[in-house]
C-alpha cells in the first residue's frame, strides 16, 4: 500500500491491496466492531429471554413465557453462530479483493424480533 494520495487516505478505498494481501486496517477494525455488535445483540436477546422466563411479572401461563423465552434464546444462538462465520467470511474476502455479499443475518434479526414482539402483544392483550 502506498502513502496518501490528494485525498489524504492511505492506500486502496476498497479495504485492500493487490492479490492476498492484508486488508487497509480500517476495514478489518469495522468488521471486528460489526461482528462485536452482533454478539452484543445476541447478548441482549439472552437478557430478554432470562427476563421473560424468570423477572418480569406477566400474567401469562407457563408455555406462552416459555415459547417467548425460547424464541429470543434461539434467535440469540442463531446470531452468536453466524457472528463469527460472516465476520470471516468478510476477511477472506477484503484480503482477496472480493466484493461482499449481503448477508442474510439482518433480515433474520428483524423477522425474529417482529414475531417475537408479535407475540408479547397478542400474549398481553388476549392472554
Amino acid at each position: 500500500m502506498g502513502g496518501a494520495g490528494p485525498s489524504g487516505r492511505h492506500g486502496d478505498d476498497r479495504g485492500h491491496g493487490a492479490g492476498d494481501g492484508e486488508p487497509d486496517y480500517r476495514f478489518t477494525l469495522a468488521n471486528e466492531r460489526t461482528f462485536l455488535a452482533w454478539i452484543r445483540t445476541a447478548l441482549a436477546l439472552v437478557a430478554g429471554a432470562v427476563a421473560v422466563l424468570h423477572l418480569v411479572p406477566l400474567d401469562w401461563g407457563g408455555a406462552a413465557r416459555l415459547t417467548v423465552g425460547l424464541a429470543l434464546t434461539v434467535l440469540a444462538v442463531v446470531i452468536t453462530a453466524y457472528a463469527p462465520l460472516r465476520w470471516l467470511q468478510v476477511q477472506r474476502l477484503m484480503r482477496r479483493g472480493l466484493p461482499l455479499p449481503l448477508s442474510a443475518l439482518p433480515l433474520v434479526t428483524t423477522v425474529g424480533v417482529a414475531l417475537v414482539c408479535g407475540a408479547v402483544l397478542v400474549g398481553n392483550f388476549w392472554g
